[in-house]
């Protein structure tokens, strides 16, 4: 007998799941942690829709047979490499017919225990985002460029701190260079998807830390209800003296050709300005990255200024350090924290 199960119930089943929506679907956005083994691919999928517009739902259906018989075996065989004991969930997008049709496939073929997600992954969807429009005890590091805000959070996380890092999730470090050594970004929806998968686990009332954004990171932006509660959440502002935040630039991206700087300079030249971009250029070329560093934080610090304007944040707190040393000035975001609470 197929069991139902609802969002809730699945995250505490501890079962692996099988996703069996078409690649492309998956692509999109799906639940962290799932296997796809789709019942049909893009084009087969596309077909099927086709059909069930023109001609009808029952033609539909007996296409959808056509394409899915002859994967029968292929079907069990994956799925026995996701739960070779035999207990596995299985969705589709609204827990219909696909969903229903594979998990009774594999009741039939010696699986003990299969479940299907009600409202499939449609209903996950609407979970999450009503999830992250919880209000939470939420604390923003911010500091200009350089300021080393993310080893802070690693730092906090290591010493068992809640925390988000919004750009590692997003693979992107939030500038024009902010695509440098990252893996592809992933769409907005499994952004979303892999964010929840953090925010479920927290205590709400316990603070969680996350680092001062803008509500897009790349390509991929901050659900507005999380970005809304930053923009209101207490911030703890570093300030560190230029000098030393580009010499911490210049061990960030040493690593990387010339070139791939360049090109990032003459990507925001209309605002650094075509004398500084060259400037800049210049000093990459004589391998002065300090130089270059210098040149690119005059834009970026203004640029932060602005944003730091637009917060409503209950209250800010400026941290002086003379150091991008995170052990140190976590240890200071959390003595102020302290005193604050």
């Amino acid at each position: 007998m197929i069991q139902e199960l609802t969002i809730d119930q699945y995250f505490s089943c501890g079962l692996p799941l099988i996703d069996v929506r078409s690649p492309g679907e998956f692509a999109k956005g799906h639940i962290p942690f799932a296997a796809n083994i789709p019942l049909f691919n893009n084009d087969e999928r596309a077909h099927i829709g086709t059909v069930y517009i023109q001609q009808s739902q029952e033609k539909a259906i007996e296409l959808g047979y056509h394409y899915a018989n002859p994967k029968r075996s292929w079907y069990i065989v994956e799925a026995r490499k996701i739960a070779p004991d035999g207990k596995i969930v299985v969705h589709c997008w609204r827990g219909g017919m696909r969903s229903r049709l594979f998990a009774q496939h594999l009741l039939e073929n010696g699986f003990s225990e299969v479940s299907i997600i009600v409202g499939g992954y449609k209903k996950y969807r609407n979970f999450v985002l009503q999830s992250l429009e919880q209000s939470a005890n939420i604390n923003v590091i911010g500091g200009y460029t350089g300021s080393g805000k993310t080893l802070i959070l690693k730092h906090l996380q290591s010493n068992n701190h809640q925390v988000i890092d919004l750009e590692g999730l997003a693979n992107h470090k939030g500038s024009a260079f902010g695509a440098f050594g990252q893996n592809m970004q992933p769409r907005t929806e499994q952004f979303e998807n892999n964010l929840f998968d953090i925010w479920r686990k927290f205590d709400k009332s316990k603070p969680i830390w996350l680092e001062d954004e803008s509500i897009s990171i790349g390509s991929v932006f901050i659900p507005s209800p999380l970005f809304k509660q930053m923009r209101y959440a207490p911030l703890y502002f570093l300030d560190i003296e230029r000098e030393t935040r580009a010499a911490f630039l210049v061990k960030d991206y040493t690593h990387l050709p010339v070139e791939m700087l360049t090109e990032s300079f003459r990507k925001i030249s209309k605002r650094l300005g075509a004398d500084n971009v060259a400037k800049a250029i210049d000093c990459l070329n004589r391998c002065d990255l300090f130089g270059a560093a210098m040149i690119a934080l005059v834009y970026y610090d203004k640029t932060y200024s602005k944003g730091l304007a637009s917060h409503n944040s209950v209250f800010t707190v400026f941290i002086g350090s003379h150091t991008t040393n995170p052990v140190e000035n976590a240890q200071k975001i959390l003595d102020l924290y302290k005193k604050h609470e």
